[in-house]
């Protein structure tokens, strides 16, 4: 059942859109004109742009009543973005504990990594120059074979390796026999993974702490007013609706952080009946760009150093484009 009437429209029409966009986009990708093979390159990013969305919901329990259901609808989805190497149960603990710990709760020390290996981070950075996210290309290649890296995940071995070689095994024969299909949806996958951190990069502040794997009580859990100190929204526009449906309104972030039970569609009202009709309480669009594209670099190490603004002052320059914005960021990466 679902879990409120409106849900069969908005819901299944946006799992309706990441399906048939899906199939529809891939299918553009064998077409012999060039043209039907752009459109259907960013047809499939934008279904699966859709579908890591929709897994969000899922993690929250918004789509049907039962948390079964939920995840029966999460794990299928996760198999259209790339996604399903681990768990969907992996995804939502550690979304929930970044909600439920208020922090950026990981297992992965990103910036150790590029210290011990500088050629990475100087091939890393160079690459990130021309937009490729090669960034988040090494989280995808972690999410891959996360059984193999990290210790508390060795018991999906077997599962993680069937989803290798399924996966792995269509990726070869499209590559012998259609390798100009392998370059398009290369290309679709890493446009969803550029929208993803775009949102991401900066709806928060803090910087990550590495307690994935660790108990004990986090400082700041239940500091729901730090919580909204910190936390920013970046909405596509705010007079128009219509045009944050490219991301299911995931750009009003302080909302969603305000009250989880909101689900994608209602997110924008109950963000004015919350925060007020003032666009000083976002960050435009166009600021949005400026940090993406003036950061694209700066942003790969040391993007939390003491010398950034926080809280209500980072917002104030945010509007400006005067921070750098965080990389790497997704939800669809369980570590």
């Amino acid at each position: 059942m679902l879990n409120e009437p409106q849900g069969l429209k908005y819901h299944g029409g946006a799992v309706l859109y990441a399906v048939a966009g899906y199939i529809l986009g891939f299918a553009g990708l064998f077409a012999s004109h060039w043209t039907l093979n752009l459109l259907g390159t960013l047809l499939l990013a934008h279904a699966m742009v859709i579908a890591a969305y929709m897994i969000h919901e899922c993690g929250h329990n918004l789509v049907f009543s039962s948390i079964r259901h939920n995840a029966y609808l999460g794990r299928f989805l996760s198999w259209l973005c790339g996604s399903c190497y681990g768990t969907y149960e992996d995804i939502r603990y550690k979304h929930f504990r970044h909600h439920v710990d208020v922090d950026d709760v990981v297992w992965f020390d990103y910036e150790a990594f590029f210290e011990k290996h500088p050629v990475v981070l100087r091939v890393t950075k160079f690459l990130e120059w021309f937009y490729i996210p090669a960034h988040d290309l090494i989280m995808h290649f972690i999410m891959v074979f996360t059984s193999f890296i990290i210790p508390q995940r060795r018991n999906q071995r077997v599962r993680n390796v069937i989803v290798i070689l399924v996966r792995g095994g269509v990726f070869a024969a499209l590559l012998i026999f259609f390798p100009k299909v392998v370059i398009l949806y290369a290309i679709a996958y890493l446009l969803m993974m550029t929208v993803l951190r775009f949102m991401d990069s900066i709806q928060h502040d803090f910087g990550y702490n590495l307690t994935l794997f660790e108990r004990g009580r986090p400082p700041r859990k239940g500091d729901y007013e730090w919580e909204q100190e910190h936390t920013f929204s970046n909405p596509h526009s705010f007079r128009y609706e219509v045009p944050n449906w490219l991301t299911l309104n995931f750009g009003f972030h302080n909302v969603h952080h305000k009250d989880m039970t909101v689900p994608w569609y209602r997110l924008p009202k109950k963000h004015r009946e919350f925060f007020g009709d003032s666009p000083e309480n976002v960050v435009p669009l166009a600021s949005q760009l400026r940090i993406f594209h003036k950061n694209r670099v700066r942003r790969i190490v040391g993007n939390h150093d003491g010398d950034q603004p926080w809280g209500r002052e980072f917002l104030v320059a945010a509007r400006k484009a005067e921070v750098y914005g965080g990389n790497a960021a997704s939800f669809l990466t369980s570590f």
